[in-house]
C-alpha cells in the first residue's frame, strides 16, 4: 500500500483533533483509499504542554520550517492559525512544490489571491474545505456539485457563536452580555469574543463564498460588516411577534441591475443581523449549527446544514482535503479543478449604499398625538414607504416602543432618513435597524 507522510504545522485544538481522528479512522481512509496516511512530524509552540491529544513526543517540533522542509514530508498540513506565520509557512511549502491543506479562513481572505497565484506557479495545490463551515462540504459544492450553475443567491449562518447567542436570547429572553457570559463558561465563545460577536468570522467565511460562487477574489474591505452587539431581548421578542427571527446571515447576491459598460452585474457581499421569516428553513437552524442555502439558476434551492466548528467537524473536513491531496499525490496529478479560477474579470462588490432591503426599525418615542406623522412625513420625503406600525400596550415611562416595519428602500436614503428621524425632539434614543430577509 502506498504511503503519504504528512507534517503538520499547530497542535492545538484543531490539530490535536486532525492527530487523532487520523489515529482514528486512517486504517479506514487507506481501505477505502488505497493510501496510508502517516504523520511524520507535527509542529507545536511547545513541545512540553499537556495535551488532551496524546502525541509521541518523538513526532514534535518547535521549528515549523523543519517539518516543512523535511525531506520525507510530501504534504503540509497548515494548521496554526493567524495570518502571519501562516502565510510564510503556505508559501514556504508551496514554493517546495509540497501542496498544502488549510483550515485558516482568515489566511485565506487576507491572502487568498497571492497563495492561489503561488499554487499556480509552483504546480502544488492548495486544499481549503476546512476553512469554511467545518463539517459540512460547502467548498466542493460550490468548487465542483454546482459548477454548472450561476449562484444567485447565497445564504449562510456561518458563525457557531453568534448562533448559540441568539438560539439562547430568543429561548431565554436574556440580553446578549449574559447570555455570552454563560457561552464564554460553556466553551461555546472566546474568552476575547470581538472576532466572533462583530462579525468578522463570518465576514472571512462569506468573502470566500463569494468568491467561489462568483469568478473573481473579494477584498474583504469591501464586504460590509455588522455583527450582533446592538441586537436585544426586546428586538428578538417584537421580531417573534412579527412572525421572524434574528440570525446573523452572511448574503451573497446577484444584482439585478447592470451598470452602464459593464457586461457583469455587481454582487452584494455582507454580514448583518437579519429577520429571516418563521417560515424559513434557515429560521430553524439553532445552537452551535450552521447552515448554508444556495440558490443556482439550473438546480434552484438547496440546503447544506451540519456543526460548523469544533475539533470533530474541522478535522472531518481536513480529512476529507487529506484524501484529495493523497490521491493527487498518488496518480502525479494536479487536482481535477484548481483551487481557485478568477473567470470573472468585470467582478465587483456592491457598495452598502446602493442595496436594496426591508427593514425592522425600533424608536423610543413620547406617545403624543402627531408622533408617528412626523415619523411618517420624513420617510414619505425620502420616499420610503411603511408597510406596518405596531405601538405594543403596557409599556411605561416618559417613552415607549414604536415598531415600524418598511418597504424596499437602499441602504443609504434609509440611513440619512434615521438620521433625520433620530433628531426629532419627541425621539428619545437612538433609532434601531435590522434588516429584513424574505429570500426572492
Amino acid at each position: 500500500m502506498q504511503q503519504v507522510n504528512l507534517g503538520i504545522i499547530g497542535g492545538g485544538t484543531v490539530g490535536g483533533g486532525v492527530f487523532q481522528a487520523i489515529q482514528r479512522n486512517g486504517e479506514l481512509m487507506a481501505s477505502r483509499l488505497g493510501i496510508w496516511p502517516n504523520v511524520v512530524k507535527m509542529a507545536v509552540r511547545d513541545v512540553h504542554k499537556k495535551r488532551a491529544v496524546k502525541i509521541p513526543k518523538t513526532l514534535l517540533t518547535a521549528d515549523w520550517s523543519s517539518v516543512i522542509s523535511h525531506p520525507e514530508v510530501n504534504l503540509v498540513v497548515e494548521l496554526m492559525g493567524g495570518t502571519t506565520t501562516a502565510r510564510e509557512a503556505t508559501l514556504q511549502a508551496l514554493k517546495l512544490g509540497k501542496p498544502v491543506v488549510t483550515a485558516n479562513k482568515a489566511l485565506l481572505s487576507a491572502h487568498g489571491e497571492e497563495l492561489f497565484a503561488a499554487a499556480q506557479k509552483s504546480g502544488a495545490n492548495l486544499y481549503y474545505e476546512a476553512s469554511v463551515a467545518g463539517g459540512i462540504p460547502i467548498i466542493k459544492v460550490l468548487r465542483e456539485g454546482l459548477i454548472g450553475n450561476r449562484i444567485t443567491r447565497l445564504y449562510g449562518i456561518v458563525n457557531g457563536t453568534c448562533n448559540y447567542v441568539l438560539t439562547r436570547m430568543k429561548l431565554g429572553g436574556a440580553d446578549l452580555p449574559q447570555v455570552l457570559a454563560d457561552a464564554q463558561r460553556l466553551g461555546y465563545a472566546e474568552a476575547e469574543p470581538s472576532l466572533d460577536i462583530d462579525g468578522y468570522d463570518a465576514m472571512h467565511k462569506i468573502g470566500i463564498l463569494a468568491s467561489l460562487a462568483h469568478g473573481f477574489w473579494v477584498n474583504p474591505k469591501e464586504i460590509y460588516v455588522e455583527g450582533i452587539r446592538g441586537v436585544t431581548a426586546l428586538d428578538i421578542q417584537f421580531a417573534g411577534q412579527l412572525g421572524y427571527t434574528i440570525k446573523l446571515l452572511g448574503i451573497v447576491k446577484r444584482n439585478d441591475v447592470l451598470p452602464n459598460g459593464r457586461t457583469c452585474p455587481p454582487i452584494q457581499v455582507s454580514v448583518y443581523p437579519t429577520l429571516i421569516p418563521n417560515t424559513h428553513v434557515l429560521a430553524s437552524v439553532n445552537h452551535v449549527f450552521n447552515a448554508v442555502y444556495v440558490r443556482g439558476d439550473i438546480v434552484g434551492d438547496t440546503l447544506y446544514y451540519g456543526r460548523g466548528a469544533g475539533q470533530d467537524a474541522t478535522a472531518s473536513a481536513v480529512l476529507s482535503d487529506l484524501a484529495d491531496a493523497a490521491l493527487d499525490l498518488k496518480h502525479k496529478t494536479r487536482s481535477r479543478i484548481p483551487p481557485f479560477v478568477p473567470h470573472e474579470r468585470q467582478g465587483a462588490v456592491l457598495a452598502m449604499a446602493h442595496v436594496i432591503s426591508r427593514y425592522y426599525v425600533r424608536l423610543s418615542v413620547v406617545d403624543r398625538p402627531g408622533t408617528l406623522a412626523r415619523i411618517a412625513a420624513i420617510l414619505a420625503k425620502a420616499r420610503i414607504g411603511i408597510s406596518s406600525v405596531i405601538q405594543p400596550e403596557g409599556h411605561e415611562g416618559e417613552s415607549v416602543p414604536l415598531i415600524l416595519m418598511i418597504h424596499d428602500a437602499s441602504n443609504e436614503a434609509m440611513q440619512k432618513a434615521l438620521e433625520k428621524i433620530a433628531r426629532l425632539p419627541v425621539v428619545k434614543e437612538r433609532p434601531v435597524m435590522l434588516r429584513v430577509e424574505n429570500f426572492d
